[in-house]
């Protein structure tokens, strides 16, 4: 029997859902929601085998911010209503046929990634449901990442359109550009375009700063600065090598 993980990045997914609510208060509206949109992507997907994974709401920023303090540092707090919420929506996902994976010491990005990456390096099927570009690093023939509110699939060419780059070097990319909405800041002056040029050129950062042939302009730049930019990179790198203490069969996928 062929294998279909699917994996709900479910903090992205509630946030989301909740920001567009009527009435933030409600947490049972939001519930609801997100049990009418959960279901039409079992509909839409037809999983064996489904999970979705949380950040742990009293958790740190993580491993992360041992190697850049500065990580996250700004980000907003969850909404009150859907903190006090998260056992109720766990539960009603449970009704579904959905359980709950809470991380602890990593950040959930890397729990999705190790699972993802576990079942598609086995020639299955994995498919994660997240607006998170940061996914796309681990694109494969059986690994594939669904905007599901933009209706659309992030992959090779959606990210060759946008960044100008290959899946694979993604990390690269954001180890010149940084991430702002993660604080994460990669090279001074080294933007989008220059990044696009750099890694057009050379395959990663590593091989533009061992390179001969690298344009003075940003030869200055990454001798100066790459000591962050390999930081950035590693900081913009998933886990994919997370022991998990459960198999597959633990979320085999019955709908109820």
């Amino acid at each position: 029997m062929s294998i279909h993980l699917v994996i709900i990045d479910a903090l992205n997914l509630l946030r989301r859902v909740h920001a567009v609510q009527p009435d933030p208060e409600d947490i049972d509206r939001t519930i609801l929601t997100t049990t009418r949109t959960l279901k039409r992507i079992i509909k839409e997907s037809e999983p064996t085998h489904i999970i979705a994974v949380f950040d742990h709401h009293d958790q740190d920023r993580g491993w992360r911010a041992e190697i850049l303090p500065e990580y996250k540092q700004n980000r907003k707090p969850m909404p009150e209503p859907l903190y006090l919420g998260l056992e109720k929506v766990q539960d009603a996902w449970w009704q579904l046929g959905i359980d709950s994976l809470l991380s602890e010491g990593d950040e959930a990005d890397d729990l999705v990634a190790t699972l993802a990456v576990k079942v598609a390096s086995r020639g299955e099927k994995a498919t994660i449901i997240s607006t998170d570009k940061g996914y796309c690093q681990l694109l494969s023939p059986t690994l594939q990442i669904r905007d599901y509110f933009q209706h659309r699939w992030l992959d090779a060419p959606f990210i060759e359109a946008e960044f100008g780059v290959k899946p694979a070097q993604l990390a690269d990319y954001w180890g010149l550009t940084g991430v702002s909405s993660s604080q994460v800041s990669g090279i001074p002056g080294v933007g989008p375009k220059a990044a696009k040029e750099i890694l057009t050129q050379y395959d990663s950062i590593e091989a533009a700063f061992a390179g001969e042939e690298l344009p003075k302009k940003y030869r200055k730049k990454l001798n100066e600065h790459i000591d962050i930019a390999r930081k950035c990179k590693q900081i913009s790198s998933l886990k994919t090598d997370i022991e998990l203490g459960f198999n597959l069969q633990d979320i085999r996928f019955e709908e109820e």
